[in-house]
């Protein structure tokens, strides 16, 4: 467990492999990383229970974390990295001919860290609730850690993992949702509107809190709040508020940076908010 005073700047050198990771080959997903990269941080280096050194699939006996929206691999990969499933030089192969860092997280590779293909999006909470009840069957009390996207929340599979988690009790699940309200076609408000999505989950039987995803004050507050809520007899979730491209002034409050990656000016511009840390490049 890292020092709770150096995660923002872990989370600093995450928003620059992201940055790096994208330029290096043209192609990825840089908003919705950077957004992210403060909640994964503070999972992974901090708040959930892992052992990169004796990484498992099934994940017995200690925190399964599936990202359902894997199209923010940069993201995944960097906090994978850097608390020590595998050589951060390997990120540099990002999306490259027989990577093992694929565009969407995948498991036939064999990648430390990585229990479940995900991106195919409505997909992966299903999968997390599956984690959840062999954990209950086995009398594991772990936690069962899930990301989506808010643009994910229009797929139909959702509202059924939803409705399947609160019938069966799974109160060993803290789903946090992605509420940037960007989408790769425009603002979730123009592509499908998902509003009420506190009242929405209230009303499927779920636990709910808000959170600002970006701030560090309430990240630390809210996130022992939703621990303490484990096992209460319902499922947790967060509706996580975030600003996509977070970090880089130029890629905030717009769905333009969802998929596409920097030039070399605009590389330069980005890395120069977020100055170099103690961690390194790698």
């Amino acid at each position: 467990m890292a020092d709770i005073n150096l995660l923002p700047e872990i989370a600093r050198q995450v928003r620059r492999d992201i940055l790096r990771m994208v330029h290096a080959v043209s192609s990825g997903h840089p908003g919705g990383s950077l957004g992210c990269a403060d909640y994964l941080t503070a999972l992974y280096f901090h708040y959930m229970k892992h052992d990169p050194s004796n990484f498992t699939g099934h994940g017995n006996g200690e925190d399964v974390f599936v990202m359902s929206n894997g199209h923010i691999s940069p993201v995944f990969y960097s906090v994978l990295a850097r608390s020590g499933y595998f050589p951060k030089d390997e990120l540099a192969t990002f999306r490259k001919l027989n990577t093992r860092l694929q565009g969407h997280p995948t498991t036939h590779e064999g990648l430390p860290g990585v229990r479940v293909a995900t991106g195919s999006l409505g997909q992966g909470l299903s999968v997390a609730l599956g984690f959840a009840m062999q954990k209950k069957l086995d009398n594991d009390s772990s936690t069962v850690w899930a990301l989506t996207g808010d643009g994910e929340l229009q797929e139909g599979q959702i509202w059924e993992a939803v409705m399947f988690a609160a019938h069966n009790k799974l109160d060993n699940i803290l789903v946090a949702v992605d509420f940037n309200q960007q989408q790769i076609d425009g603002s979730t408000e123009e592509v499908m509107g998902i509003t009420e999505l506190v009242s929405k989950f209230r009303a499927f039987g779920w636990l709910t809190i808000e959170m600002d995803g970006n701030n560090w004050d309430e990240i630390h507050r809210i996130l022992p709040q939703a621990q303490n809520h484990l096992g209460c007899g319902k499922p947790v979730v967060i509706i996580m508020k975030t600003e996509m491209g977070q970090g880089v002034d130029f890629m905030m409050g717009t769905h333009a940076w969802h998929g596409k990656a920097p030039n070399d000016d605009q590389l330069a511009k980005a890395l120069a908010q977020l100055p170099e840390t103690q961690f390194g490049d790698y």
